[in-house]
């Protein structure tokens, strides 16, 4: 009888510990207005940005970006300075999310640059893989060809 007991009760904490709102797939830590706040906190720069399988982080190397308020993210490197949005939000909607559970997220950051071209290649609504107070990784899946795009921003 111990051993039936016991087993249920490991199946209850395995079940128990095995689910949550996302599957464990993702470590966003916190809500939408966590994450915002979180980016407001300071300047970011890109550590990756990987499109269709080419790493093209080079685009943006020495370019601070700050996500500010009213949706305003400014990107500069001292010499050039270009503006664009941000937005970040609670997600439940399946839409912009792949036919593989592995890339959904409850929380998306919208972004969208309309130049010059590299900045350009960053609009888009990114799910968060990780976060960390000092680092957000992001992802975005093709709707398209299903191709994987990949986004990290480091705090300075």
């Amino acid at each position: 009888m111990k051993k039936i007991n016991l087993f249920v009760a490991c199946l209850a904490f395995m079940g128990l510990t095995a689910c949550s709102d996302d599957d464990g797939k993702y470590n966003v830590n916190g809500n939408a207005n966590a994450v915002a706040n979180n980016l407001k906190s300071g300047t970011w720069r890109i550590t990756l940005f990987q499109e269709d399988g080419n790493d093209e982080t080079g685009n943006f190397e020495g370019y601070n970006f700050t996500f500010g308020e009213n949706g305003v993210l400014t990107a500069t490197n001292g010499t050039n300075t270009y503006t664009g949005a941000w937005s970040v939000y609670d997600d439940d909607n399946s839409d912009d999310d792949s036919t593989d559970d592995s890339f959904d997220s409850d929380i998306d950051i919208d972004i969208t640059f309309t130049e010059p071209l590299e900045f350009v290649d960053l609009t888009d609504d990114w799910d968060i893989a990780t976060r960390t107070g000092t680092e957000i990784k992001l992802v975005d899946v093709s709707g398209g060809d299903g191709g994987v795009d990949y986004l990290t921003f480091q705090k300075n």
